[in-house]
């Protein structure tokens, strides 16, 4: 959940830094910091508390420059926010490191290293692992690499490692288990980093290194080593990324721009993956053909807003596919003992595809020997995607704003696509047919949803001086809820919670009061009659209630305070994504009228990449 980039080169790398930590800023921004080997051979750094525009303004006042360099941008794990524990770390003036991730044996190394004489400045993992590479090397002649090889063959935990030392001028050494690496390769310069959007500016270019991985990275090569010691080639990839794709263009917010992405983004998920009223079973890789019909059971793991589309999926698949599925938070599913029927397939959601949990929990389904493993994430050179048998990308481009918006519908698209396969045992090659078709106007209907754009800007003003909210929802659209209330949460610090409407008379009732916003979902399906009751009960105790209702829904809602329409209802499979873009835009306008950091709120990073 921090952010690491790198530069070997003969130009001053200190601006490609920079732009590359700015671009990582999404994944940690408590401190930010920057080491090089300036043009005298010295190792030097500047540290700032806070995000990368306070960096700027201490180099601004104390200018470095060099040819060799490390950034980083902090999320703190080890350590309060502080300067003191503000990576690059160095041990003494000779080396500088920067690390993502937790070195968990990091306290008997670090007791050992103080009876050594190493004195310890920061409260961090990651200045003992640094104070380790020192020793290595000069156990090894000053050869950084060896340090390195020989430094992270301690460790226990998950790294992103990167180390460069005046003693080894000219390289940059680089080491991953657990955290995404990414080396990006130019013409008389190199780089490395943590995500290719922080290399997009120079490069398009780029090696993933692999569980394991140390490489040794100059100006002019890279040479990569795997955890055995034995040199070894990855691959090259040119990714499709371009710069400005992470830019935010006219929209005031990240979030904003994302939330109208959504059209492109689940249209471009669905490109190429579906013909003659068909879903092709290569949606989900080379091998979807021989595996998924044997598939009978699902068991679906993810985190955060990743859960709420599993729970989505759950009703989908039980209810068109007729086969059992179950839904578990990642960060639960190691620590207890699953047990796994035969034919079940494991599916593992995040956006990132680093998720700690959720690729922990990936590793533990190939040990316990599922039928079959699938990745439905949203970075194709990602942990997740390379380590699953199938993986259903869901091409929603970049997301910098903290709170997923793109990153879910494309998922629930994703969801729907394998739902369809799932279901074809069935043989309603007419159903799947009507279903794709329904799949296919998705994006326009989106289009016409976020129409209610400026209706729900002036809805947004009931919620500013309000300090708790609650959400309503029945079957498909219960975990909608849960996303609807988990988006106001995060950005506008209102509390909220969601519930299954029917749960209400069991003790949620008992809070509700003219202070607390309800707000309820209501498409035209066979509960909106229930659902128009429960909503009854929260009129009889003056609750304020604002109710997202189908256009085609007819039952009574006198009740509401608020009725916004939604228009363009479709069938199961879209129905949530419809409902999900205005709760996105209520959450929004919320926070934009509280005054919060919209993108980037408080405590919250974009990829949660420790447990």
């Amino acid at each position: 959940m921090c952010g690491i980039v790198g530069a070997v080169a003969e130009r001053d790398v200190i601006p490609l830094l920079l732009e590359g930590l700015r671009r990582l800023e999404y994944r940690g921004y408590d401190s930010a910091g920057i080491a090089v080997l300036d043009d005298e051979g010295r190792l030097v750094r500047q540290r700032a508390v806070g995000r990368v525009e306070a960096l700027e303004q201490t180099l601004e006042q104390h200018p470095l420059r060099g040819h060799t360099g490390v950034a980083h941008t902090r999320w703190a794990t080890h350590g309060v926010p502080h300067e003191r524990n503000a990576h690059p770390h160095l041990s003494g003036d000779d080396l500088a490191l920067v690390h993502n991730g937790i070195i968990e044996n990091h306290a008997v190394l670090r007791a050992a290293l103080e009876t050594a004489g190493y004195e310890f400045t920061s409260d961090t993992d990651t200045e003992v692992v640094c104070h380790r590479i020192h020793e290595q090397a000069g156990s090894n002649g000053g050869d950084l690499l060896k340090a390195v090889q020989a430094t992270v063959a301690e460790l226990d935990g998950a790294y992103a490692l990167s180390a460069l030392s005046r003693q080894d001028p000219g390289r940059i050494v680089v080491a991953r288990r657990g955290c995404p690496v990414v080396i990006g390769l130019g013409i008389g310069e190199n780089f490395v980093a943590s995500d290719v959007a922080a290399l997009l500016p120079v490069t398009r270019r780029f090696v993933f290194l692999e569980e394991g991985d140390v490489a040794d990275v100059t100006r002019t090569e890279v040479r990569i080593f795997d955890s055995a010691g034995q040199r070894v080639e990855r691959a090259e990839h040119e990714s499709e990324l371009t710069a400005d794709a992470v830019e935010r263009g006219n929209y005031r917010h990240y979030m904003l721009k994302e939330i109208f992405e959504q059209p492109r983004a689940i249209g471009d998920t669905l490109e190429e993956r579906t013909a003659n009223g068909r879903v092709l079973d290569a949606a989900f890789g080379y091998q979807a053909t021989e595996l998924l019909p044997r598939i009978s059971g699902v068991h679906i793991v993810a985190c955060g807003t990743s859960f709420h589309a599993a729970m989505v999926a759950r009703y989908t698949i039980e209810r068109t596919a007729r086969i059992p599925v179950n839904v578990e938070i990642a960060s639960e599913y190691r620590y207890r003992e699953p047990v796994v029927p035969e034919g079940t397939l494991f599916v593992a959601i995040s956006q990132s595809g680093e998720t700690a949990d959720t690729l922990a929990a990936l590793r533990e389904a190939k040990r316990l020997g599922y039928a079959a493993t699938m990745a439905i994430c949203n970075v194709p050179e990602s942990s997740l995607a390379r380590e699953a048998d199938l993986v259903a990308m869901t091409r929603a481009g970049p997301e910098i704003g903290v709170a997923s918006t793109k990153a879910f519908t494309t998922q629930l698209t994703a969801l729907a696509m394998l739902t369809l396969v799932l279901a074809r045992r069935t043989g309603d090659a007419e159903g799947e047919g009507a279903a794709v078709e329904d799949l296919i106007g998705l994006p326009g209907r989106i289009e016409r949803v976020l129409e209610l754009d400026a209706e729900i800007a002036e809805l947004a003003e009931l919620f500013v001086d309000k300090r708790h909210a609650l959400f309503l929802g029945r079957g498909i659209h219960y975990p909608i809820a849960m996303e609807g209330a988990l988006k106001l949460k995060e950005i506008s610090y209102i509390h909220a919670e969601a519930y299954a409407a029917g749960e209400l008379k069991h003790g949620p009732l008992a809070l509700v009061d003219e202070d607390m916003p309800v707000v309820a979902i209501a498409p035209n399906d066979a509960l909106v009659e229930k659902l128009a009751s429960n909503l009854q009960e929260v009129s009889a105790r003056g609750g304020r209630l604002i109710v997202f209702a189908g256009d085609d829904v007819r039952v009574s809602l006198q009740a509401a305070d608020r009725v916004i329409r939604v228009p363009g209802s479709g069938t199961d499979l879209t129905d949530p994504v419809l409902y999900t873009v205005p709760l996105q835009l209520l959450a929004y306008h919320v926070a934009v009228l509280k005054g919060t950091d919209v993108d980037k709120p408080r405590n919250l990073a974009k990829s949660v990449t420790v447990e």
